[in-house]
C-alpha cells in the first residue's frame, strides 16, 4: 500500500495541522463552557469532532481560494486562517470582531482570507461557492472554491442545482458533504436516500467517499480533488463520515443521540488522538512537540476570551454601516 501523502509531510506542515485541530477543539470546548454563562448573544453550533475535515481540506487552499461554510463554521474559520481573536469577540458581538459584532457565531465571516461565511441557511454556501468559482474562472486567479455541507444539505435543491452548474460551466468548486450522522435531529441513515456518491456521479462529478476521522485520510483525498480541480478538470466531490461531539445547537438536549455515543466516539475515534499516535509512532514528532501545541493553544485561546470580554460593543450609529458596497 501506497504511503499517505499527508505522512510525507514535513514537521513544520505536520504541527500547523495539529495546532489547527488542536485551536478547533479548544476554541469550540471553551465556546461550549461559555455559552453556559448567558454572556454570548445568539445562537451557536459547535464544530468539536470535526477538526480534520476543515484542516484536511483547507491545508491545501491558500488565501485567493474561497470556501462557504454552514451554520457550523467556527472550525472551517480557522482552519483558513481566520484571526482567532477575532472570532471571539465576533462571537461575543464586539466591535473588533471579525464582521465588527454584527454576524455573530452564524454568520462569522472574513472575505480577505478566502472565508465567505457560516451560513444560517441548510445547503446555502453550494451557489456561493459555484459563484466565487465562477469569478476565479473568469478573472484566471487559479482559485478554487468549496461548498461544506452537511447531510441535511445534501436533500436540498440548492445543493443539486450547485452540482449540475458547476457540470455544465466546469467550475473549479468542490463539494465537500460532512456527513456527521445528523441532519439537526433527523439520522441521516433515515432522511437521506441513495448513496451520496452515486448522486454526484449522477451529475458528471468523481466523489470519493473517506474516513472524517482520519486527517490524513481527508489530506490525500481532499489534495487530489483540489489539484484535479485546480488544474481544469471540473468539479470534485468529497464524502467525510464523521461525528460531532455537540448537539446540533447549544442547548440541544440530544435525545435522539443513543446513550454513551458520545462517550464512545470520544474514547474510540477522536481524531486529535488518532493524529497523535500516528504522528508518534511513525517518529515524525514527539509528545513533548504536541504538548508544546497543547499549551500554547489553551494560552491563545483564554486570552481571546479576556479580550473578548474587555472590548467594546458597536454603537447605535454603527448600526447603518457596512449595509451597501459601492464598486
Amino acid at each position: 500500500m501506497a504511503m499517505s501523502r499527508a505522512l510525507q509531510l514535513s514537521r513544520e506542515d505536520l504541527l500547523r495541522a495539529y495546532r489547527q485541530m488542536r485551536t478547533i477543539r479548544e476554541f469550540e470546548e471553551r465556546v461550549h463552557a461559555e455559552f453556559a454563562t448567558g454572556e454570548i448573544p445568539g445562537f451557536v453550533h459547535l464544530y468539536a469532532g470535526e477538526e480534520a475535515s476543515a484542516v484536511g481540506v483547507c491545508m491545501h487552499l491558500t488565501d485567493k481560494d474561497a470556501i462557504a461554510s454552514t451554520h457550523r463554521g467556527h472550525g472551517h474559520c480557522i482552519a483558513k486562517g481566520c484571526d482567532v481573536h477575532g472570532m471571539m469577540a465576533e462571537i461575543y458581538g464586539r466591535k473588533s470582531g471579525l464582521c465588527a459584532g454584527k454576524g455573530g457565531s452564524m454568520h462569522i465571516a472574513d472575505v480577505s482570507k478566502g472565508m465567505l461565511g457560516a451560513n444560517g441557511i441548510v445547503g446555502g454556501g453550494a451557489p456561493l461557492a459555484c459563484g466565487a468559482a465562477l469569478a476565479a474562472k473568469t478573472l484566471k486567479t487559479g482559485g478554487v472554491a468549496v461548498a461544506f455541507g452537511g447531510d441535511g444539505a445534501s436533500n436540498q435543491g440548492t445543493t443539486a442545482e450547485s452540482m449540475n452548474l458547476a457540470t455544465v460551466w466546469k467550475l473549479p468548486v468542490i463539494f465537500v458533504l460532512e456527513d456527521n450522522g445528523y441532519a439537526e435531529s433527523t439520522a441521516s441513515g433515515w432522511s437521506v436516500g441513495g448513496d451520496a456518491i452515486k448522486r454526484a456521479e449522477g451529475f458528471g462529478i468523481p466523489g470519493v467517499r473517506v474516513d472524517g476521522h482520519d486527517f490524513f485520510a481527508v489530506h490525500d483525498a481532499a489534495g487530489e480533488a483540489i489539484e484535479r480541480t485546480r488544474s481544469g478538470g471540473g468539479p470534485s466531490f468529497l464524502h467525510l463520515k464523521l461525528n460531532r461531539y455537540y448537539g446540533h445547537f447549544e442547548g440541544d438536549g440530544q435525545a435522539y443521540r443513543r446513550d454513551g455515543e458520545v462517550a464512545r466516539l470520544r474514547a474510540e475515534i477522536d481524531t486529535l488522538d488518532r493524529f497523535r499516535r500516528r504522528v508518534t509512532e511513525a517518529k515524525l514528532l514527539e509528545e513533548n512537540d504536541l504538548a508544546g501545541v497543547d499549551r500554547e493553544v489553551l494560552a491563545l485561546i483564554e486570552d481571546s476570551v479576556r479580550t473578548a470580554k474587555s472590548a467594546a460593543a458597536p454603537k447605535s450609529a454603527d448600526l447603518l454601516t457596512d449595509v451597501y458596497l459601492s464598486y
